[in-house]
């Protein structure tokens, strides 16, 4: 009943102001899994790319953090070839930064960062990680061509 109750409102409150490059919709009549792209930061070697991903909201949601997924590739440190993202606030404490006061929206905000901002110390790809943290030039041109490969040319009517 909670998570029902707070998934409504979360959704509506994106729905009538949804954050800059984000938007996050129910994949059914259901509120357990939900749809979002989020467009890459400007600036970033994800610019102009759109980004699909799912979410799976737990039984137990606020008091156990949404399962968030990439759809479409991308070339990260904190991202695996499966779409897993490594980042604090998907995770438990004590060795993660959930908390009940974070929204699906603070998520995906974080998430859209990540991407500004990729953090080589916790990695889930430790060759890319390693390659960003030696080699930005090449991480950036690798980047960039993964979401040209991706993330582009599939933008509709998404937003």
């Amino acid at each position: 009943m909670q998570k029902a109750l707070r998934m409504k409102r979360e959704l509506a409150k994106m729905a009538e102001n949804p954050p800059e490059g984000i938007c996050c919709y129910p994949k059914s009549d259901k509120i357990d899994v939900l749809a979002a792209n989020i467009l890459g930061p400007l600036g970033s070697p994800y610019e102009g790319g759109l980004f699909q991903l799912e979410i799976e909201i737990p039984e137990s949601y606020p008091f156990e953090p949404p399962r968030l997924k990439f759809l479409t590739p991308v070339y990260h440190p904190n991202i695996d070839d499966a779409g897993r993202i490594c980042m604090d606030l998907l995770k438990m404490p004590p060795k993660g930064g959930w908390k009940p006061t974070i929204s699906i929206e603070n998520l995906l905000t974080a998430v859209q960062l990540l991407l500004s901002y990729p953090n080589p110390d916790d990695p889930l790809m430790a060759e890319i990680a390693e390659e960003y943290r030696l080699n930005k030039a090449v991480f950036e041109r690798k980047a960039r061509k993964s979401t040209a490969e991706n993330a582009m040319g599939k933008r509709k009517n998404e937003f």
